[in-house]
C-alpha cells in the first residue's frame, strides 16, 4: 500500500518540478538567455584581439578565435621596430593633462553657474548644451588654418606638439561636463558657502577648501570620461600629429595598418592591449566614485 502511494506521488512531483521550471523560464529564464547573448556579443571582439596579439604569425588572415600557438613575438616586435614607447608616453601625457585641465575648468564654470545669479546665466548654460550637438571635428578646417598661423609665431604650440593638441582639446572643456558638475554642486546646501563667507573666506577659498572636497565623486567621473575619450581620440590627432615622434598611440597604430593591414594586425592588437592597461588602471582606481558621481549629478539644473 505504501509503495503504491509513493509511486502515485512521483508523477505529481515531476509535474510540479516541470511546472516550476516552465514558470521560471517564462518569468526569468529568458532574461538570462538575453544576457548570455549580449555577453557573447561583447566578449567576442576582446577575445579575438587577445588571440591575434598572441598569434606568432601576426597576420589578420591567420588570426583565429583560439590561436594554435601563443607567444609574445608581436609585443617584442612592436616595441623594437616602432616608436610605440614614444607614442605611449605622448598619449598618457596628453590624456592626463587634458583630464586635469578639463576637470578644473569645468568645476570652476559649474561652481559659477550653480552659486551665482547674473545676466546671461541661463543663456550660457543652454549655449553650452547646444554647442555639444555639433562635433568638434566640424571646425577642423578653421582650427587647422588658425594653428598654421600660431605655429609660425609660437612653434611650441603648433603642429606636431602635444601642447598644441591639448589647446584644441581644451576648446571643448566647457561641455556637457559642466552640466554634470553643476547638478552635483546644486545638491550641496548653499549654507556651507554662506557660513564660510561669514567667517571671512573668499569665493576662491570656499571653492577650493570646502566645495572641491565635497564634489570629489563627480570630479573623478569627469576625469575618467575625459581621460578615456582623449586616449581613444583619433580624428583631430591625425590632423595635428604628423611627425612619427609626436604621434599618439591611436595615430601610430592606424599608420601601421593603413597600408599593410594584414601583415601588421598582430602588432596592432598587441598595441591596443597595452593601451588598455592605463585606462583599466584609472578605472579601477576611480570606480568607487563612479556610481555616486553619476547618480548624484543627475538632477535638474
Amino acid at each position: 500500500m505504501a509503495r503504491s502511494e509513493a509511486s502515485a506521488r512521483l508523477p505529481a512531483q515531476r509535474r510540479g518540478r516541470r511546472g516550476r521550471a516552465a514558470l521560471w523560464a517564462r518569468r526569468t529564464g529568458w532574461r538570462h538567455l538575453v544576457m548570455l547573448v549580449f555577453l557573447v556579443f561583447a566578449l567576442f571582439p576582446i577575445v579575438f584581439v587577445v588571440s591575434a596579439a598572441l598569434n606568432p604569425l601576426g597576420t589578420l588572415s591567420s588570426s583565429t578565435l583560439v590561436p594554435r600557438a601563443a607567444g609574445l613575438q608581436n609585443f617584442t616586435q612592436l616595441l623594437a621596430d616602432t616608436a610605440y614607447g614614444r607614442w605611449y608616453l605622448n598619449s598618457l601625457l596628453i590624456a592626463l593633462a587634458n583630464a586635469a585641465a578639463t576637470v578644473l575648468l569645468s568645476a570652476l564654470a559649474a561652481y559659477v553657474f550653480s552659486r551665482f545669479r547674473f545676466a546671461g546665466r541661463r543663456l550660457g548654460l543652454y549655449g553650452l548644451l547646444v554647442i555639444q550637438m555639433f562635433p568638434q571635428f566640424l571646425a577642423i578646417v578653421a582650427i587647422y588654418l588658425m594653428f598654421s598661423t600660431v605655429g609660425e609665431y609660437w612653434p611650441s604650440v603648433g603642429f606636431n606638439t602635444p601642447w598644441g593638441l591639448m589647446l584644441v582639446y581644451l576648446g571643448g572643456a566647457l561641455s556637457i561636463n559642466t552640466w554634470l558638475m553643476k547638478g552635483f554642486f546644486d545638491t550641496i546646501p548653499p549654507a556651507l558657502d554662506e557660513s564660510a563667507q561669514v567667517d571671512g573666506a573668499t569665493h576662491a577659498q570656499s571653492f577650493f577648501r570646502i566645495m572641491l572636497p565635497l564634489v570629489t565623486p563627480v570630479l573623478a567621473v569627469v576625469g575618467l570620461l575625459v581621460f578615456i575619450a582623449t586616449v581613444n581620440e583619433f580624428l583631430i590627432a591625425s590632423v595635428f600629429l604628423r611627425d612619427p615622434e609626436a604621434k599618439t598611440v591611436a595615430v601610430g597604430l592606424y599608420g601601421m595598418v593603413a597600408d599593410q593591414r594584414d601583415s601588421n594586425f598582430g602588432m596592432f592588437s598587441a598595441g591596443t592591449l597595452l593601451l588598455a592597461l592605463p585606462v583599466l588602471s584609472v578605472f579601477w582606481f576611480l570606480q568607487r566614485y563612479i556610481a555616486e558621481g553619476l547618480t548624484s549629478g543627475a538632477v535638474k539644473g
